[in-house]
């Protein structure tokens, strides 16, 4: 009811999201079978991390539009506040405890973006730039 049937917030198509998926398993399995397991696992925890940072970072990805039109609409809140709390506990675990940089680092990273996007929530709410919050939410009321 959100999105218009065939709409997709993705760039790109189905068929090349599907393609490109695919390369990364084929990828993934010939390193699994040609490479030592110490290798491997260096080469697919790293693309993890990647994979791990872009999709923290991926609501950033509106930062434009958030600014120019003075909303944050855009950036999910539960979203937000959950990685906010995930990235916080991992980095704390990941630092202290395990002492691993393949945690603690993507985690702090993740944080920050975290962070970044509840700032912007805290700016820019929902657009209402004016201060009267409560007659937008009468006029929400009516509908």
């Amino acid at each position: 009811s959100y999105c218009p049937v065939g709409s997709s917030n993705l760039p790109g198509t189905a068929r090349q999201h599907k393609l490109i998926v695919s390369w990364i398993i084929f990828a993934n399995l010939f390193v699994v079978f040609n490479m030592s397991k110490t290798k491997a696992a260096d080469i697919i925890g790293k693309e993890a991390v990647f994979m791990y940072v872009v999709l923290f970072a991926s609501p950033l990805a509106a930062l434009k539009d958030v600014i120019e039109t003075k909303s944050a609409v855009s950036i999910p809140l539960p979203f937000t506040i959950a990685s906010t709390l995930n990235c916080s506990l991992w980095s704390i675990v990941g630092l202290l405890k395990l002492n691993d940089f393949n945690i603690y680092f993507p985690c702090m990273l993740g944080l920050g973006c975290a962070v970044l996007q509840l700032c912007l929530k805290g700016i820019y709410d929902d657009g209402i730039s004016d201060g009267r919050a409560g007659d937008s939410h009468q006029e929400m009321s009516k509908v």
